[in-house]
């Protein structure tokens, strides 16, 4: 009898993920240059508004957690806003729901995706936000089972997990042997604003997406 689970709910650590998709890590330091390597500038007026989204979040989260919706608004809604993601070429999906068949375990995983970048009906970035007081070791593997759903197998799919005060980005490259990276994490709560290098990391994945799509 075919199961019917859903991901949100019971996909909890790596090797959940790992066992299904015999997805692993990849070992290739290069595999994922686009956060770390030609990273574009921003603006002043950029990060001025990177430092009103830092502050608006502080002063929010003074009071007590941030459920979901919140951090959507104060903060993922802000980075896509400046990363260009609202607008042409892409488009944006939101509570987009998947279905992965898991044929091997007569199961069937079901989810609604946070937000959905495509362009040209390419998955571009994956958005996983929660609450400020979700644990990034459960949200990993929940993006990455996500990821696992698109349907195009031949272009790299990038994933953007996040509670609002942390931030870290995956790489998914979908084949025979599906494999990823995850990069450094950043945080609200250092010195320096480090939501510039999140919306850099964005613009980056923005133009490989273009260059790719196009050539």
């Amino acid at each position: 009898m075919v199961q019917s689970i859903a991901i949100s709910e019971n996909i909890t650590s790596l090797n959940e993920v790992y066992a299904r998709f015999s997805l692993r890590i990849a070992d290739n330091e290069q595999f994922f240059p686009e956060w770390l390597e030609g990273l574009p500038e921003i603006s002043n007026v950029e990060k001025e508004s990177l430092d009103k989204v830092k502050n608006r979040y502080l002063y929010h989260r003074s009071a007590g957690s941030l459920a979901e919706d919140a951090v959507k608004m104060v903060v993922v809604s802000p980075l896509l806003e400046l990363a260009g993601f609202y607008d042409s070429p892409f488009h944006i999906r939101t509570e987009e729901a998947v279905k992965i068949v898991v044929e091997d375990r007569d199961e069937i995983l079901r989810g609604r995706i946070d937000a959905l970048i495509v362009q040209d009906e390419f998955w571009v970035l994956v958005v996983e936000s929660k609450r400020t007081t979700f644990s990034f070791s459960l949200a990993i593997p929940q993006a990455l089972t996500y990821m696992m759903a698109n349907p195009h197998t031949d272009k790299p799919c990038f994933g953007l997990v996040t509670n609002g005060e942390n931030f870290m980005f995956i790489k998914l490259v979908k084949s025979d042997s599906p494999q990823y990276a995850l990069s450094d994490e950043f945080s609200v709560y250092r010195r320096r604003n480090e939501l510039y290098e999140v919306l850099q990391v964005l613009k980056r994945i923005s133009s490989e997406i273009q260059i790719s799509t196009y050539n």
